[in-house]
């Protein structure tokens, strides 16, 4: 079994509704072990008036990495994702791969770790919850000394525990 942590991200449609469907897809593929609470953030890198509901999870799989993006592509085109020729946009789900053991992969459609996460307070709040001494495998630090040390100065609010029960098995 392999250990990686995901970040879900919404900004369309019903926000709650679109990561209870992402969870629910992503238990096909492992086991959740941890999930963070829902944080409303702003958009990162675009404008929009439409804040992103944000949440990390861990979640044990058998899948390689590669079969894992190929699955987590699969999951947010079904939730209603369309990939834009530009990069930041406004998306029904966005559901990325920030760590998977501690690989380091470096390919054209699959970078982990995730090579922003030490920018974006919308990814570090939620992964702080979780994961807090979690050491990045390429800069040597924890998640909450990444955070420390985070420019990124948007707001990350602490919204809600999810309403619908991720570690469940159903």
């Amino acid at each position: 079994m392999s250990t990686t942590f995901l970040l879900l991200g919404t900004n369309l449609g019903d926000k709650e509704g679109n990561l209870r469907n992402a969870v629910k897809l992503l238990k096909k593929l492992g086991k959740v072990k941890k999930q963070s609470a829902i944080y409303e953030t702003e958009p990162w890198g675009f404008q929009d008036e439409r804040n992103f509901f944000n949440m990390a999870l861990c979640l044990e799989t058998m899948l390689s990495p590669f079969e894992l993006i190929t699955e987590i592509l699969k999951i947010e085109i079904s939730i209603g994702r369309r990939r834009q020729i530009k990069q930041w946009v406004a998306r029904e789900i966005d559901i990325d791969i920030i760590f998977f053991d501690n690989l380091i992969i470096n390919k054209e459609h699959l970078i982990i770790p995730h090579p922003q996460i030490q920018n974006r307070k919308f990814v570090l709040v939620p992964m702080k919850e979780i994961a807090a001494e979690l050491i990045h495998p390429v800069f040597g630090k924890s998640i909450s000394d990444l955070l420390k040390e985070c420019p990124d100065e948007s707001e990350v609010e602490l919204l809600c525990e999810p309403s619908f029960d991720i570690l469940s098995p159903n």
